[in-house]
């Protein structure tokens, strides 16, 4: 596959860092492997002893797993929503984060499912969902949905790698298994006119498809809640606000590592300041839109006053129980956001950062207390109970293994930023429209640099 000097230029910077791993890299790979020999530790001894080693109990059946779950399962969500949206109008400055949006999606959609498996006792009988499932029930379509979006996601990624793999195949590697590789995955793929028109029609088709199957994903998840007779949950509005909480989390997740990235791999000249503006503005906007479905959804709660719902949100606003989460979930992580990312002075690569944090973080409490309470409060009054029964509380295994998600979680990300650029080479360089962006961009940056220096010059001669 030929390639112009540009993309030569960026493949030769991209693959010293692929063949290599830094000291302070192997470093925090020792620290990762750890973590997960850890997560695998405490799965054992769960395999071993049973679920009496979680927090989990008759009344509480659900736990830190699920709330992790849907915590993975959403973040996959803004992936594959951001990939697809940009990649089907054609934004400009798509390039640089699209493969890091599609990876967020690939992995997450792989690790979340896996805290079901923990969460479930009698795995021997794990087929039985294939064999015996009712189709009437949504746990069913939960499988068939996130099974439907894992492969779609694959194939996407995929499809979007061919040209870099193809300029990958025809690098002189040292390592044979690296040119096998990637000669079996480029599909002789050579860049000719006909082959690019196919390769875009089958991204634009995937595009198309991807956006409605995560829409659907998350809707299904939101309807095993929606479906279920319980205070908090029995709500119409739950399909649209999992989804919308779902693209808010994703998007703090993919700033998060666009920022990492860039500073480990020192990719200022790609992921610049325009990728965090403009997903920082997403993000503020993600945020009223869900700051409205939360209000909504307390507002109707509150106003209906039945026991069951009152009584939940008495431990939501109980200084003794869930208030200061609840502060930090529905309040804090939602207001920073839209405060720092609306007025431009505070709008920096590092303070839109910072607010992402806080909204993950936010959005995963915001998940665990919507099961934990609403669990926490049966119909029928139970007396005489011990106290771990009626309260969850999580234990060292469950921590160890949400830990061990998370380090798995980093670790195929960083697996696969050695296999492949975190960045689509060929479609950075060759991309005309993104050219054309950076050197507005960089124009801008100049004047500004102009005008600041006048300025200056203006003040010393006052002076």
């Amino acid at each position: 596959m030929k390639l112009d000097p540009k993309s030569t230029r960026s493949l030769h910077f991209f693959t010293a860092q692929m063949v290599r791993i830094s000291k302070p890299g192997m470093l925090g790979l020792a620290i990762l492997l750890i973590i997960i020999f850890g997560g695998i530790y405490a799965l054992a001894v769960q395999v071993i002893d049973g679920h009496i080693v979680t927090g989990m109990r008759d009344n509480v059946v659900w736990g830190i797993y699920i709330a992790n779950f849907i915590f993975f399962i959403g973040i996959s969500y803004a992936g594959a929503l951001i990939s697809g949206i940009l990649h089907l109008l054609r934004v400009p400055w798509r390039a640089p984060i699209i493969r890091i949006a599609e990876m967020i999606t690939v992995i997450s959609t792989m690790i979340g499912p896996s805290y079901i498996l923990l969460c479930m006792g009698r795995l021997d009988r794990l087929h039985h969902l294939a064999l015996y499932g009712r189709i009437q029930s949504p746990i069913l379509w939960d499988v068939l949905a996130i099974s439907t979006y894992l492969t779609g996601s694959i194939i996407f990624l995929y499809l979007a790698s061919i040209r870099d793999l193809a300029a990958l195949r025809d690098y002189p590697f040292k390592s044979k298994w690296r040119t096998k590789l990637y000669k079996f995955m480029s599909v002789d793929f050579n860049g000719n006119h006909v082959q690019n028109q196919y390769l875009d029609r089958a991204l634009n088709i995937m595009s198309a498809i991807i956006i409605p199957l995560a829409i659907l994903v998350h809707s299904v998840l939101a309807w095993i809640f929606g479906m279920t007779l319980r205070p908090g949950w029995h709500s119409t509005i739950f399909a649209p606000y999992f989804v919308v909480a779902a693209v808010f989390s994703g998007t703090g997740v993919l700033i998060i590592a666009m920022w990492v990235f860039r500073k480990v791999y020192h990719l200022e000249s790609y992921i610049t300041k325009i990728h965090f503006n403009y997903l920082g503005i997403i993000l503020m906007i993600l945020g009223a839109l869900y700051a409205y479905f939360t209000f909504s959804e307390y507002l109707t709660s509150w106003y209906g006053s039945e026991t069951w719902e009152m009584e939940v949100l008495y431990k939501l606003f109980d200084y003794n129980e869930y208030w200061w989460w609840f502060f930090f979930a529905a309040i804090l992580g939602v207001l920073l956001p839209i405060i720092v990312i609306l007025f431009p002075r505070f709008r920096t690569i590092n303070s839109i950062t910072a607010v992402s944090v806080i909204a993950v973080m936010a959005l995963w409490v915001k998940r665990y207390l919507i099961i934990i309470p609403t669990l926490e409060t049966p119909l029928l009054p139970l007396q005489d109970m011990r106290p771990e029964y009626i309260h969850y509380t999580v234990t060292p295994v469950e921590w160890m293994l949400t830990f061990a998600g998370i380090a798995m979680f980093i670790l195929l990300f960083f697996l696969f930023s050695k296999f492949l650029p975190i960045v689509n080479v060929v479609k950075v360089t060759e991309d005309k429209s993104y050219g054309s962006l950076r050197e507005i961009v960089a124009d801008r940056i100049l004047k500004r640099q102009i005008k600041e220096l006048k300025m200056k010059e203006r003040q010393k001669f006052a002076h």
